[in-house]
């Protein structure tokens, strides 16, 4: 399978998770060949608003080049959204990893995937931290 179907294939895949759980989720047709920033998805229930670059990787480490952080950041900002890197290396699960936490190189951003274990959320864990919101 090729990179833009596994990339496909990954994104359809959190759009059913998210619609599943209770949010709503699309799928943002041609996002990073339009001129104008659009992330991937755009996820959100009552409390949160998510836009998030998806990513499927078949290595353990990705670089982003800065126009592609600095137009979802762009977007993010603009729409009230949170800015996020959803990202799945090789039989691992999903991770979500804010842009503060991904590693700046000289001319672009990275993730490894020990960085993504240590720093970034699990499925879950970005679920829960909404029902913790919700709480307060």
């Amino acid at each position: 399978m090729n990179t833009k179907a596994k990339g496909t294939r990954g994104e359809r895949e959190l759009v059913k998770a998210f619609n599943e759980a209770g949010w709503v989720c699309i799928r943002t047709a041609g996002s990073g060949s339009s001129p104008y920033p659009a992330p991937d998805l755009l996820a959100g229930n009552a409390m949160r608003r998510l836009a998030i670059e998806c990513k499927v990787i078949g290595d353990t480490k990705k670089y982003f080049p800065s126009d592609e952080i600095e137009q979802l950041q762009t977007f993010a900002r603009t729409f009230g959204a949170e800015s996020w890197i959803g990202v799945r290396f090789p039989r691992q699960e999903w991770y979500f990893i804010m842009l503060e936490d991904l590693e700046k190189t000289a001319n672009h951003w990275a993730i490894t995937q020990e960085l993504a274990q240590r720093r970034g959320l699990t499925w879950k864990e970005l679920l829960q931290l909404s029902e913790e919101q919700r709480k307060v």
